[in-house]
């Protein structure tokens, strides 16, 4: 029998984003890593460094009341929840390998309706995900009206210092402070706003292995809530 979801709220930074950890999230964890090893994995598009495949079609249908409620709660987004991606991914590329932007801590979509989801399935726990801070504009977040001088702040620093080495995001670096990293933990899901300066922490000792049962599996969600 599914325990019941539980949701803590918590902040981060001094910008205060919220953060929602919601632990035992799904109600048959093991059916969703079954499922995932007999799926067809493919190299992920956009920046996602490793590989992506489909979600079960009911995934979201299970998961949407305690979603859309956690929103409420958290955000203040009580509106319909449009997915706008969704899949399992697997972080696999090696740190050789890695473009510029991958080095880099991110932000997935700079308006305030964007929700990311982040749903950990390996049963170890394994790596979790941090979020920053750029040091030289105090930037913990990067909406519309921040984001030509993000970039254009980002682009000079690495013109004049040099990009970063090629490796994955780990704690503080030179340009970017890290706020805090919420640990992985199975059948753990955390919300945030999309517009969140944060990365995948991937440790050094990650195999990289791009495999459901031995890699990071998650599964990662883009939600646009009203």
């Amino acid at each position: 029998m599914h325990r019941m979801t539980s949701v803590r709220i918590e902040t981060i930074g001094t910008e205060a984003q919220p953060l929602v950890i919601l632990d035992d999230f799904a109600p048959d964890p093991d059916a969703l890593r079954n499922f995932a090893q007999a799926a067809d994995f493919a190299p992920a598009l956009n920046h996602f460094p490793g590989v992506r495949a489909a979600l079960p079609a009911d995934y979201l249908a299970t998961q949407l009341p305690v979603i859309s409620a956690a929103a409420a709660e958290a955000f203040g987004r009580t509106g319909p929840i449009t997915v706008v991606d969704a899949s399992f991914s697997i972080v696999s590329t090696p740190a050789g390998n890695l473009t510029i932007p991958q080095r880099l801590p991110h932000i997935d979509a700079f308006t305030e309706d964007r929700i990311a989801l982040v749903h950990y399935l390996s049963p170890a726990g394994g790596d979790g995900t941090a979020f920053f801070r750029h040091r030289s504009t105090g930037f913990e977040t990067v909406d519309e009206t921040r984001r030509d001088l993000f970039f254009r702040h980002l682009d000079i620093e690495m013109r004049h210092g040099g990009v970063p080495p090629p490796e994955y995001v780990q704690g503080d670096t030179p340009l970017f402070e890290c706020l805090r990293t919420e640990p992985a933990r199975y059948n753990r899901a955390l919300l945030y706003r999309s517009w969140n300066l944060h990365s995948g922490a991937i440790s050094s000792d990650n195999l990289l292995a791009a495999d459901p049962v031995a890699g990071r599996l998650t599964v990662t969600c883009f939600l646009s809530i009203g």
